[in-house]
């Protein structure tokens, strides 16, 4: 009686070992492989978090930047020039025609030329040629100049010295008046006369106490004194072309 063994596996099959745990129809994927998962359209679910990261480090960036420059921006501020006011008025022509005479001019902001006739009282002073003139603003308001030209710097300065020492502020005691014109006007106010970078005189601006100022000053040979308005005689001086 012969006695067999175990069945002997054909040369042509082959028995499959699977991982312990794993069926034949569970379908899981072995240990160590990973798998993606897509949302709808393709898209992956990281990529949206890191686009959000990527904004808020360049808004971060450019406000450090900011910062770094100098600070958070300030607005910028815009001067408004207003233009000089003009003579609402034709100015009347002089009767002088000397080249002293022709560089005097015909209007001073709003104020424009009405009159000019000799001036003799400075003319008893020294003066070569001088003149009164009356410039208006055609409302009632006026400038008064006397004007003349000296030899020598020095002769115009020396009746500039006894012009200003008849100043309201050279003979006058300091007042409470005084100290008003100060705060509002800005008066009495002096200095040099400059030109071309040289000086070539001084200036004095005053009170007189009744409503008007009056502003005296030499350039070179030539001696003016400029009487108005006390709001607008600084200002007119300032104008003055001579």
């Amino acid at each position: 009686m012969s006695q067999s063994g175990p069945p002997t596996p054909s040369r042509g099959s082959r028995r499959t070992r699977r991982p312990p745990g794993v069926g034949p129809t569970t379908g899981a994927v072995p240990t160590g492989a990973t798998e993606a998962v897509d949302e709808p359209g393709g898209r992956r679910r990281w990529i949206i978090p890191v686009v959000i990261a990527v904004l808020v480090l360049v808004v971060a960036g450019a406000v450090w930047g900011v910062l770094r420059a100098g600070g958070t921006p300030s607005a910028t501020s815009s001067t408004v020039l207003v233009p000089s006011p003009t003579p609402t008025v034709e100015p009347v022509a002089r009767t002088a025609t000397t080249t002293f005479a022709a560089a005097l001019p015909t209007s001073v902001l709003q104020f424009a030329l009405a009159s000019s006739i000799a001036d003799d009282t400075w003319i008893a002073k020294g003066a070569l040629e001088a003149y009164t003139e009356t410039f208006s603003d055609g409302s009632g308001a006026t400038l008064g100049l006397q004007v003349g030209q000296w030899a020598t710097p020095e002769e115009a300065t020396a009746v500039l010295g006894a012009l200003t020492a008849a100043a309201p502020t050279a003979t006058a005691a300091p007042s409470s008046s005084a100290s008003a014109s100060a705060d509002t006007y800005g008066l009495p106010q002096s200095g040099s006369v400059d030109a071309d970078g040289q000086t070539t005189g001084s200036y004095l601006i005053v009170d007189n106490g009744d409503g008007t100022g009056t502003a005296t000053w030499t350039n070179g040979t030539a001696l003016l004194q400029l009487t108005g308005p006390v709001a607008e005689i600084a200002r007119a001086y300032s104008a003055f072309p001579l």
